[in-house]
């Protein structure tokens, strides 16, 4: 199966990831300015997210060969890549694994090493959302907000409602694969794993998700990396703050 996917503009190649619970929609905005400066831009749905198909198996493994597959389909070679958290480390470990498909890696917002599980209360938040009960956006907010209190992640979460049929809301994502698996969202990227060309890592000034101990961890896995702090931005760095972001990318593909 080929993933969903949204495809902006002609010129080369530039496949954008989308992190855990996102969706390829998320980039749609960047996507579109990126197109409109020469680039062909691929905004990919991750298997059991956005418009993809949704299967048990859910492992950095299978997201790369899922990409894999989605290249060969596409004739995709000589691409820019860009990840977003979840979908950085697919792109990293795609980028080591394949780096003659790949001329420039840019990844957002997330680190090569290990990450403890943290998305308890989001998940649990997101499992007790019955659709039976709610038939509006506005009363899925009001039973999420008792275990995700800051608005912008609830709006970002709450992306993923879609109507089902006539009067039947539903979620995109495979909540229950994702609740299994979700330690496979943290895992690190394999120590024998090397990409030489060139590499962006953006961080959001106010995540904590790249801190000063990771740069040695980085530079060991892409020694031509450069790590770039966007100002007023947390981990949604290209949501938060889209000019500087958009900036910095720019600055590093052309």
């Amino acid at each position: 199966m080929i993933l969903h996917s949204n495809i902006i503009g002609e010129g080369k190649p530039f496949v954008i990831l989308h992190g855990f619970l996102g969706m390829s929609d998320n980039w749609k905005t960047h996507g579109k300015n990126l197109s409109e400066l020469g680039f062909e831009v691929h905004l990919v749905d991750q298997r059991n997210h956005g418009q993809s198909f949704h299967a048990e198996e859910f492992s950095y493994e299978v997201l790369v060969a899922d990409l894999k597959n989605y290249c060969e389909a596409h004739d995709l070679n000589d691409m820019v890549l860009l990840g977003h958290s979840m979908g950085g480390k697919t792109a990293m470990l795609f980028a080591t694994e394949y780096p003659e498909l790949v001329s420039k890696l840019l990844v957002a917002d997330i680190s090569p090493r290990f990450y403890p599980v943290h998305h308890d209360a989001i998940l649990e938040g997101l499992s007790a959302l019955d659709f039976n009960e709610i038939k509006s956006r506005g009363e899925a907010d009001k039973v999420l907000s008792n275990y995700v209190s800051d608005a912008g992640t609830r709006m970002f979460l709450l992306k993923n409602l879609y109507w089902v049929e006539k009067g039947q809301l539903g979620l995109r994502i495979n909540l229950e694969v994702l609740k299994n698996e979700v330690a496979e969202v943290g895992e690190s990227l394999p120590s024998y794993a090397r990409f030489e060309k060139d590499t962006l890592f953006l961080r959001g000034d106010r995540s904590e998700y790249i801190g000063v101990g990771d740069e040695s961890i980085i530079k060991n896995h892409f020694p031509n990396a450069q790590i770039v702090t966007i100002a007023n931005a947390g981990h949604w760095l290209h949501a938060e703050n889209p000019k500087d972001f958009f900036e910095a990318v720019l600055g590093f593909v052309q």
